[in-house]
């Protein structure tokens, strides 16, 4: 993985942008992001269709040591990971279908299992900003079209004083 940019300034959100060029390279970042998440956090993920925010997800279970295997939650919208250990679980929210903001997302009590859980929610933009003002926001771009290009660019941004020091450029180590 490649770096591009360097951390911004403390009063600016935090912002690392790397370069993906595998399935595994994505899965990795997931296990290098899990090392700084901790309960409480919210991980928003964008990006088109196929863009590897799934194989992000199952890269952050991985790292979190969470039972079970991470798959899209696309048609059951949530999934609860416990911990095999001692960490948090990790909620994995899929809010394609959900056509709502936030009142159509309270059914799934993000806002009761945020506080003692890591919440990953794909497809989250203009639905759950509201949860917390402290979010990890993880955009995904890749090339559109019939493409077997693997290359992602990845744009990680912090929000929020709960990101403000936390060294988002070593997810390029």
């Amino acid at each position: 993985m490649e770096q591009a940019a360097a951390p911004a300034a403390p009063h600016d959100p935090a912002e690392t942008r790397l370069t993906v060029s595998s399935p595994e390279q994505m899965r990795e970042l997931g296990r290098r992001l899990a090392k700084l998440l901790r309960a409480g956090d919210l991980v928003m993920l964008s990006g088109e269709l196929g863009a590897g925010k799934t194989t992000l997800t199952r890269g952050l279970g991985e790292g979190m040591g969470v039972r079970g295997a991470v798959t899209s939650p696309t048609f059951v919208i949530a999934r609860v990971h416990p911990s095999l250990g001692d960490g948090p679980p990790l909620v994995h929210v899929d809010a394609y279908r959900l056509s709502g903001g936030l009142d159509e997302m309270e059914d799934l009590d993000l806002d009761v299992s945020l506080p003692d859980s890591v919440i990953v929610v794909e497809w989250g933009e203009g639905k759950v900003e509201e949860l917390t003002e402290d979010r990890l926001q993880v955009v995904i771009h890749r090339a559109v079209g019939d493409t077997t290009d693997e290359v992602r660019h990845v744009t990680v941004t912090g929000l929020g004083e709960r990101w403000s020091d936390a060294a988002l450029e070593t997810l390029a180590a």
